[in-house]
């Protein structure tokens, strides 16, 4: 029989493309973070499919499902439920994490689906989970 893949913190880091310190400050201090199956070296192993449904459960930032060429305002990014707020947008713009509009005819402000998708691939996806939250 053979052993199910375990993975040591490094690993995990390496294979969801995050830091070390992610891994064991932030997503190894979550309640649901599954339990240990053992140790390797000074490492404690966990079990790659329990580890992957957490990030997919947990850590993982929903798909963006946009039309590549329409045009979108914040607030419809916000009611297509990107992740992330019209305010965050707009704070995010301030602070140069958000690309400048594609459009903005009239005084609007508007993005192409496909600069969404693009810089949604790219932003940090770890979700806190409030207190007193039940999924």
């Amino acid at each position: 029989m053979v052993d199910a893949p375990r993975l040591i913190s490094p690993e995990i880091a390496e294979t969801y493309g995050v830091s070390l310190s992610t891994v064991t400050k932030t997503w190894m201090q979550h309640p649901e973070w599954p339990g240990s199956t053992g140790k390797r070296g000074r490492f404690k192993e966990y079990d790659a499919a329990a580890v992957d449904k957490f990030v997919q459960d947990h850590a993982a930032r929903p798909t963006v499902d946009l039309e590549p060429e329409r045009l979108y305002t914040a607030q419809e990014l916000e009611e297509a439920d990107i992740g992330v707020t019209a305010g965050t947008i707009r704070a995010d713009r301030s602070r140069d994490r958000w690309p400048e509009p594609d459009n903005t005819a009239h005084g609007v402000n508007r993005w192409r689906g496909s600069t969404v998708t693009q810089t949604m691939s790219k932003r940090r996806s770890y979700r806190r989970s409030s207190h007193g939250d039940e999924e």
